[in-house]
């Protein structure tokens, strides 16, 4: 009997130490993959920093990780690998299951892994220059508002490289994207067609920063303005928002100059209740480069997306697929290993919508839908950044694509 007794202890400790705890095992994960958001004063709305703030959401955490839908990615991983991946791996999914469904234990506390250095405030550390809007704009709770433009002078006296930017906007809630455009002299920020191709940064749910490599840093010419351009969206509240960038510069002349592009396509003709309309847009590389990321960009009728580099010699390869594209995450995709493109290369942008009473997201699916500024309307941006020799002349102008 007292053998038997003894086996069963020795079982039951066995399986105790098998269960995986939050101080030793979940801890590290969060740490790693969820604390960057899950942390005062950013995107998330509640906080995983220790086992206080996270019991309570062990349930909802295993049921957003096991569904894949935390952390946010929609790239189909079979495409491309993206230095930026937020997946988790299949041991870590398991390990956050197990440990939720065995009762979530705290574990030895002194197991706990050291906290990762944040500045708060900020993603990318502190900046050395920060500028916001320029005013306190009144959000109101209802009604529709146009785009906002802010112009601000950065008092930039000779050219200056930026290393990292950060966009934070005051009111997250009602901000559905804040774009930072560089303005040259009398030269316009945003051109017709080419309209992204002096953009600084852009934010909207799930990018709200950039950093460039070492090697790599995005000019500003000496007396160029910031024009910030602001989506505001209403939720029934009126909010007050002076939203800010801030700015990381580099001392030095870098080997490559950081540029942005897209192939956008305007001309949008959604038919009512239509599940599955395709439209496609094309930038063609008038010079070598260096592609760096990929970001899509719809809004609540898109469906999916994909990235398609064809090359000179009509070799083709995908780039990026997604196959569930979210609007709630507009998120941005670093190519592990950036492609060296050379000049007559274009890049082919496919997105899918589903503009029928099927898509929850649908505001109207009898009507017919068109490009626009508001979320009741739609869009479609093949954002990407590139890189170029710092001493390369300005590229030639942007043209915009034909109809779909």
């Amino acid at each position: 009997m007292k053998s038997k007794l003894v086996l069963a202890v020795a079982f039951t400790g066995l399986l105790t130490a098998a269960t995986p705890t939050f101080s030793k095992d979940v801890a590290p994960i969060l740490y790693q993959r969820c604390l960057e958001c899950h942390r005062p004063g950013e995107a998330a709305p509640m906080s995983f920093r220790n086992y206080q703030e996270v019991r309570p959401w062990a349930k909802a955490i295993k049921q957003q990780v096991a569904t894949h839908s935390m952390p946010p990615w929609d790239a189909d991983p079979s495409i491309d690998k993206f230095s930026n991946d937020r997946r988790l791996t299949d041991a870590q999914v398991a390990t956050i299951v197990k440990w939720a469904d065995n009762g979530a234990p705290e574990g030895d506390p002194s197991d706990m892994p050291k906290m990762p250095h944040f500045t708060e405030g900020w993603v990318i550390g502190q900046p050395d220059l920060v500028f916001d809007t320029g005013k306190d704009f009144r959000i109101p709770a209802g009604g529709v508002v146009p785009y906002q433009y802010f112009k601000v002078d950065p008092g930039f006296k000779e050219d200056t490289w930026v290393q990292a930017a950060e966009v934070r906007p005051q009111q997250r809630s009602q901000v559905h994207h804040i774009l930072v455009f560089v303005q040259q002299g009398n030269q316009p920020a945003m051109r017709g067609g080419e309209q992204f191709s002096n953009m600084l940064i852009g934010y909207a749910p799930g990018v709200p920063t950039i950093t460039w490599d070492p090697d790599t840093a995005y000019l500003v010419k000496a007396g160029s303005t910031l024009l910030f351009q602001v989506h505001y969206t209403v939720n029934g509240k009126e909010a007050t928002d002076r939203s800010v960038l801030g700015l990381k510069i580099r001392k030095d002349k870098p080997k490559f100059r950081a540029l942005s592009g897209s192939a956008t396509q305007f001309r949008l003709n959604i038919p009512p209740n239509d599940p599955n309309y395709m439209a496609q847009a094309t930038h063609e590389f008038k010079e070598d480069v260096t592609l760096l990321d990929l970001t899509p960009h719809m809004h609540l009728r898109g469906k999916a997306f994909k990235y398609v580099l064809t090359y000179p010699d009509g070799r083709s390869e995908e780039l990026l697929s997604v196959p569930h594209y979210d609007f709630n995450w507009q998120l941005s995709y670093i190519l592990a290993e950036p492609r060296r493109i050379p000049a007559g290369s274009k890049i082919e942008a496919t997105a899918w919508y589903d503009n029928s009473p099927n898509n929850k997201f649908n505001p109207d699916p009898s009507q017919t839908v068109h490009w626009g500024d508001q979320t009741f309307q739609e869009m479609m941006i093949g954002f990407f950044n590139y890189k170029i020799p710092v001493d390369r002349p300005d590229p030639p102008p942007q043209r915009p694509s034909a109809a779909p």
